[in-house]
């Protein structure tokens, strides 16, 4: 109120005032009119006054709407964001859930390919190594993590999978199956898998070791083989036996009648042709002899057999089939088998080797017909010029027993070495199947191999000849 009086008492005073405005608060001498100016200021406070409460008060009511309108704002946001942050926390829970669950997965799928007996790596199309489980590991002699982003044929040479392999399974998109084997040692089914539906291209290489399960197959089939022939030789001796038995009786029959003289007397003009008659039969006798002992030795190969490895002299084994080879291997115009030389190179006190008996002089009998046959060849080419000969070596190596067969006949060409102890498959290419066949030793060389745990190899020259080394474990 002061100020009030104070600014209008200036108004009043001051000499730039306009004298028309002042003219009211003024008497006529000129003095100042007090009371009016008492009374207008007054009112002009009072309109002043009016006009501000006027003004607070709406600017109260629009401040209390907007504090509303903001309350509500304030709500909703309040009410968005527990929504928002319930639905954010149920996402992290999923979140968080599945993370546990692809983990859980992931660690399962790891533990199930680290624990698997097969070797598995992934590959790029390049080659470079993206998974290495365990059995990779064992087998290659690396750890996954000195494996991983190296290229496969740096790290694991040995392996047959070529990068013509993988684009193939990758261009047609199907499964690639492999076939690796050593005989003797080894047996692989390598399969290459192309992976579908997968950001980088690439492979699945799985390598499986099914050597057991090939031996074991093989077991059974030439154990199968084996029953079969013990059968089918026990039936032909037993159907050959007896009209060879009665064949032998006349034949011995008919030789006495003959040199008892009653047929035909010594000095008749027929003399000659009764010398000629008696030198066929005997000649008939000798080779009924023959074939009596081979049924014997049928009739003893179909006895035999023993499921039970059993201890033997090797040495007599061998000797026990080179009779048999005597008696049994002939070819038409070629030395008999009896002729060939044969030199024995034997150590004194050779131990005795747990093998099966039969199995075995059938090993050496195979051995024994494959080395007549190059010596016939030879011989038949060479003539009197040549001295057929088989060289026996047996000896003792460290926990082993050592055996050769050597030969100077007609020996191997490469070709017919790397094949010599494969299964003969007939071809339509080969002219003569059968002698094809007859020069395989798949059937010795699994007995060696598979069925006594010993090794057999072959070393030859077509001039010089053939030598085959068998070794059989002492216990």
């Amino acid at each position: 109120m002061t100020r009030l009086l104070l600014l209008t008492t200036l108004l009043l005073t001051s000499p730039f005032t306009h004298a028309s405005l002042l003219a009211p608060f003024r008497n006529e001498d000129g003095s100042t009119r007090w009371q009016y100016v008492a009374n207008f200021s007054s009112g002009v406070l009072i309109i002043l006054l009016t006009v501000a409460a006027f003004v607070l008060f709406v600017t109260w009511r629009r401040a209390r709407r907007y504090n509303i309108e903001l309350e509500e704002i304030r709500g909703h946001l309040e009410e968005r964001v527990k929504d928002r942050t319930a639905k954010l926390e149920k996402e992290v829970a999923e979140h968080v859930l599945t993370e546990k669950r692809l983990q859980a997965s992931e660690s399962y799928i790891q533990n199930i390919l680290s624990s698997m007996p097969l070797v598995l790596v992934g590959l790029n199309r390049e080659g470079m190594i993206t998974h290495w489980n365990r059995r990779a590991e064992q087998v290659s002699g690396t750890k996954a993590e000195a494996a991983i982003g190296r290229n496969l044929w740096s790290i694991y040479p040995d392996i047959t999978v070529t990068p013509q392999h993988i684009e193939q399974a990758l261009e047609k998109r199907q499964p690639l199956t492999l076939r690796y084997s050593q005989p003797g040692s080894y047996h692989m089914d390598i399969t290459v898998y192309p992976l579908e539906n997968y950001v980088e291209p690439g492979v699945v290489v799985l390598v499986d070791d099914v050597t057991r399960r090939v031996i074991t197959e093989n077991m059974l089939i030439q154990h199968d083989k084996l029953s079969s022939m013990g059968e089918l030789a026990t039936a032909m001796a037993n159907d050959i036996y007896t009209p060879l038995q009665a064949i032998l009786f006349d034949l011995r029959s008919f030789q006495n009648i003959l040199d008892s003289g009653r047929l035909l007397p010594e000095d008749s003009a027929q003399s000659n042709e009764l010398e000629r008659v008696q030198g066929l039969l005997e000649h008939a006798s000798d080779n009924g002899r023959q074939v009596e002992s081979v049924i014997r030795n049928l009739l003893q190969f179909a006895r035999g057999r023993n499921a039970q490895a059993e201890p033997a002299n090797v040495v007599d084994i061998l000797e026990h089939s080179l009779t048999q080879a005597s008696e049994a291997l002939s070819l038409p115009d070629a030395i008999p088998f009896g002729k060939i030389r044969v030199e024995r190179h034997f150590e004194n006190e050779i131990p005795q080797v747990p093998c099966h008996i039969t199995e075995l002089q059938q090993v050496f009998l195979s051995l024994f017909r494959h080395a007549y046959q190059s010596l016939a060849e030879k011989a038949q080419a060479k003539g009197l010029d040549f001295m057929p000969t088989i060289k026996l070596y047996v000896g003792q190596s460290y926990d082993s027993l050592s055996l050769r067969i050597q030969h100077n006949g007609t020996g191997l060409s490469s070709e017919e070495q790397m094949h010599l102890f494969e299964p003969y498959v007939h071809s339509a290419n080969v002219e003569q199947p059968s002698a094809a066949a007859d020069r395989r030793l798949s059937f010795a060389y699994f007995v060696i191999t598979e069925q006594h745990r010993g090794h057999m190899a072959v070393t030859s020259d077509p001039d010089v000849g053939t030598t085959f080394h068998i070794q059989l474990e002492l216990h």
